[in-house]
């Protein structure tokens, strides 16, 4: 056995593993994390994407004891803690970007990697982003639309959490000229 410590959607783990433990069976096995998706068991598919230091890596193909000191996110990860949808979380729901939802989990990582390093990425960027994950069913258009639909507000929300950090109210919170204040 190999102690191991990670961090896994924000919380640190400390375990003893088996140092030929596959990731993706850490994640679901010891961990619970249910929505890493064990697919074809080869790195073809991409359902068990995850993301490792911010870069999107196939689960399947990475040793636990790899993941040493590594900060993790699964798709459970995605979220905020009261419940609202990440960006691509929410572009993939308004984009209808998935049927079966088998390669959702991982597409949506892998998005958020492509995304990190290009937030506005052309139709052909982001098929060329994707490439490692299948899908089945969609026919990736619908993929493609939530992708570039996340972009658009991940990088609204960055251009909002500098206008913040500046000392700047965001745009929207700035009351329009002869607006009555609701307090007064």
């Amino acid at each position: 056995m190999t102690r191991v410590s990670v961090t896994v959607d924000g919380v640190a783990y400390s375990d003893d593993v088996e140092p030929r433990l596959l990731l993706v069976q850490y994640l679901r096995e010891r961990l619970g994390k249910i929505g890493t998706v064990i697919g074809c068991d080869t790195s073809n598919c991409g359902s068990c994407t995850v993301l490792m230091d911010g870069k999107s890596v196939k689960s399947c193909s990475v040793l636990t004891v790899q993941a040493e000191g590594a900060a993790v996110t699964t798709v459970e990860g995605l979220a905020a803690a009261d419940g609202t949808l990440h960006p691509i979380q929410q572009a993939f729901h308004d984009k209808h970007a998935l049927q079966c939802g088998f390669c959702t989990p991982g597409m949506m990582l892998a998005a958020c990697d492509l995304l990190r390093e290009n937030p506005n990425p052309s139709d052909e960027e982001v098929r060329e982003g994707i490439e490692g994950n299948l899908c089945r069913c969609t026919g990736y258009q619908n993929i493609v639309a939530a992708v570039q639909a996340a972009g658009a507000a991940m990088s609204a929300q960055t251009a909002t959490d500098a206008q913040a950090s500046a000392g700047d109210p965001p745009a929207a919170l700035i009351p329009a000229p002869n607006a009555v204040e609701a307090s007064a």
